[in-house]
Order: C-alpha cells, then sequence, then structure tokens
C-alpha cells in the first residue's frame, strides 16, 4: 500500500544539516551556495536516505535534480567501490527523456559530487559514441543517459545494469509522451530486481501512477503541490489573435514591453525555423532549435540564448525539454501546444526557484479547444485579454461556414431542388 505524503509548499526545513551528509557534501552546498532544502528536496530525500522507492511530483524548477542527486551521491560515496578498467558496472543509472535535460542533470550533479570520488558520465544522442565509450571504460558511480543511446551502449557492450543500485527516471510524464515505454520496457528487462527506484514527474496522470506500481516496491508518493498545477509565481495572460497576426504581436510585444530574453513555443520544427526567420527580419535576433539541429547547433543556440547574445529562442517541446535558466522572465506559446500537459511544462521554464515569471498564450479562433483543455487540466480560467490594435476578426470573417446564416429558409428549398434533380438524372440513366 503506498504512504500518500502531501505537503504544502510553504512549509520548508530551514537547514540541510537535518540531513547528516558527509562533510564533502556540504562542503560541495556551501560552496554552490545552497543555503536549504526546497519542498521537494526537504519531503523526498529522507525516503531515498531511507531506501524506500519514491514517486514525486513536483512542478518544474523546484530543485528535482537535487532531491534525487544528494542523497544519491550521499550513498553511494559511504559504500565505494574500486573501479577496474575491465569494469563495465554502471552502479545508478539516470534517465531522461532528451539530451538537453540529460546534460542539464550531469551538469547538476558533477558540482554535488565534487571531491567525493564518484565517477559521473553523461550519454545521449547526436554526440560522438567514442568519446562516450572512453568515458564509460571502468564503468560509472552514475550514469545519465537518454533511453535510445544507452540501449546503443549496452548492444555495443560498452556497459552493464546488472549490477545497478539506482534507477531514477526523471520527468517520467514527458517520457511516456515521447514513445519510450517500449526502449524502457527492453532496460527493466536488464536491471536486477533489487534496486531502489524514484520516479519525478511534473504532472500526475494515472499512466505515471500505473507504471510506477508496476517497477517499484510499495512506493512512498510524495507530492509538494497540486497535480497539474503552475507556479503561482507565474503571471499567465492569453491573448487572442489572427492566426496570421500572430508573428506581427510577437514582434510587437519584444520590442514594445522591452524583452531581452523570451523563449518561444512553436508546435512544429518547420513552423520554429520560419517564426526565427520572420523574427530576424523585424530586426529581432532570434535561432531556432529543434529535432533537426545537430547537438552542437542546438547547444551553441542555447548557449548563445543564455548569455544573451540571441533574444528570442524559438524551440518545439522536445527541444526544450531540461532548458534551465534560473532567471528567465518570459516564456510564450506561439500555438497553443495539443496535449494540455504540455503547457504546464512549458510555462515552467520561467518562474523557476521562486523568481516572477511571465507565460503569454497567442491564441487563434481555431485554438479555442486546446485552451479549454488546458483550463479543464488546471481546473481554472486563465485570464484574456485583447490587446489594442491586434483584435482578432470576428469568427464569420475567419470561417465563413460558422458565419450566421441568412435566408436559410430559401437555402433549404435550393438545396432540396438540385437533390431532387440529381435522383431524376439517376433515373433517366438508368
Amino acid at each position: 500500500m503506498t504512504d500518500k505524503t502531501m505537503l504544502d509548499a510553504s512549509e520548508n526545513v530551514t537547514s540541510f544539516d537535518s540531513f547528516a551528509f558527509s562533510s564533502t557534501i556540504y562542503q560541495n552546498l556551501t560552496a554552490l551556495h545552497y543555503e536549504s532544502p526546497t519542498p521537494i528536496q526537504a519531503r523526498a530525500i529522507p525516503h531515498v536516505l531511507d531506501g524506500k522507492d519514491i514517486l514525486a511530483g513536483a512542478q518544474t524548477g523546484t530543485g528535482k535534480t537535487a532531491a534525487f542527486g544528494l542523497p544519491l551521491i550521499h550513498k553511494l560515496a559511504q559504500e565505494p567501490r574500486e573501479r577496474e578498467s575491465h569494469s563495465k558496472v554502471i552502479r545508478s543509472l539516470v534517465l531522461t527523456p532528451t539530451r538537453e535535460l540529460a546534460q542539464q542533470v550531469f551538469d547538476s550533479l558533477v558540482p554535488l559530487a565534487k571531491d567525493t570520488g564518484l565517477k559521473v558520465v553523461v550519454a545521449y544522442g547526436g554526440t560522438s559514441m567514442g568519446v562516450q565509450t572512453k568515458n564509460l571504460v571502468g564503468g560509472a558511480d552514475i550514469l545519465v543517459a537518454t533511453p535510445g543511446r544507452l540501449l546503443d551502449h549496452q548492444h555495443n557492450r560498452n556497459l552493464t545494469l546488472s549490477e545497478c543500485e539506482y534507477l531514477v527516471l526523471d520527468e517520467a510524464d514527458r517520457m511516456l509522451d515521447m514513445g519510450f515505454m517500449p526502449d524502457l520496457n527492453r532496460i527493466l528487462k536488464r536491471l536486477p530486481k533489487e534496486r531502489q527506484n524514484m520516479m519525478f514527474s511534473a504532472t500526475f496522470e494515472q499512466r505515471i501512477k500505473t507504471l510506477a506500481h508496476r517497477i517499484m516496491n510499495e512506493p512512498v508518493e510524495v507530492q509538494v503541490t497540486p497535480a497539474n498545477s503552475t507556479a503561482d509565481t507565474v503571471k499567465q495572460m492569453v491573448y487572442p489573435v489572427d492566426k496570421k497576426r500572430k508573428h506581427e504581436l510577437l514582434a510587437y510585444l519584444i520590442g514594445s514591453r522591452n524583452w531581452q530574453q523570451v523563449l518561444v513555443f512553436t508546435k512544429t520544427k518547420q513552423g520554429s525555423d520560419a517564426l526565427a526567420k520572420e523574427l530576424k527580419l523585424d530586426g529581432i535576433n532570434a535561432v531556432s532549435i529543434n529535432g533537426d539541429k545537430s547537438q552542437g547547433a542546438r547547444q551553441k543556440a542555447w548557449d548563445d540564448f543564455k548569455s544573451g547574445k540571441v533574444r528570442a529562442l524559438i524551440a518545439t517541446d522536445v527541444a526544450a525539454r531540461g532548458l534551465d535558466i534560473q532567471q528567465l522572465e518570459q516564456v510564450v506559446n506561439f500555438e497553443l501546444p495539443y496535449k494540455a500537459e504540455d503547457y504546464i511544462h512549458r510555462i515552467g521554464r520561467t518562474g523557476r526557484a521562486g523568481h516572477a515569471g511571465f507565460a503569454v498564450s497567442l491564441m487563434s479562433h481555431d485554438e479555442q479547444y486546446l485552451l479549454e483543455a488546458i483550463e479543464r487540466l488546471l481546473d481554472t480560467r486563465l485570464p484574456q485579454e485583447w490587446l489594442a490594435g491586434f483584435e482578432p476578426s470576428p469568427v464569420s470573417e475567419i470561417d465563413p461556414d460558422r458565419a450566421p446564416r441568412r435566408n436559410s429558409r430559401g437555402a433549404d428549398k435550393r438545396k432540396m431542388k438540385a437533390k431532387l434533380k440529381i435522383h431524376a438524372n439517376r433515373g433517366k440513366k438508368r
């Protein structure tokens, strides 16, 4: 039976001292300016240290990586293993849905594990297999990987999961959204049954809970915010606008409000490239990232965006997963997502770590049903505002089929005459 623990976001632990980490970890926390645990860290860390399986739900930007990373590093360092050159053993595995998230998790774990003697490795597609193979020589204490690349290394016998002690599924909901369940099943078959499992997810869906109970042993359910909710620090606004004027409105918002750093979401790869080109024509330095770009190009675009060289980063949902700027103030949904849950992930890129954020959605008439799905998921109505000069046209001007019908009685008569004529002609042919 699941031990379900709810924690109000206002509740907090004043210090990391209560966790009894090693002195090395405390030194690393001080160097990284970690002051006090976030709610998800306060609730999850004790359960991980106690060896329990956990299913944790928390919004993005709430410190999920440290919530599993800190106790994982502590436990692995407490029982060190000598690494031999011929060893291929992976002691703990962290699976992420995207390359960007894998790199982000790796970048967060390395400084936390400094001077502990632990070896942390990252492996994901779009980069050299050769370099990763060299990094895996002697095995690893922590391997952060995407499912596909992990299976590539498994196939090439660069690693073994038979002695893996810990499994972490980070952003498990997105992993299922992206169709990784078959790969995940293949990976699970290669893992030993006796292991500690941790699942972290921004949204709590039934399929997530079903998966958790299939692979976990009496998991503790930890949820620090209401399921399927957005951060209170993010102000949300919907601007109704004609589809053909979206790019014009976006350029106006960026320019008139002097947004220096804005992350913009589109549905398709082609759409992200096209929008970046249009913004450049308006004098706004923009770049796109999507699945068609090489990993090097995606990383350069992200680095340029973080450094301020690029003002607008146009991204698809997959490419943007794992992107993290602590003080990113604006996120724009140029197009509303088909999956309502993706709205939560998108706007979770802003309002992180307690900072204020602003999430804007540009909604055309044909996206009204997508907004309604989002509002049902969030169980709230999102505020809407018409911007002067960008008021949407009446529905009848955009979609004649939805315009009020005139002389419907006469139209019905004409339709009936046409049908009778068709039947009469068919009779003659026979």
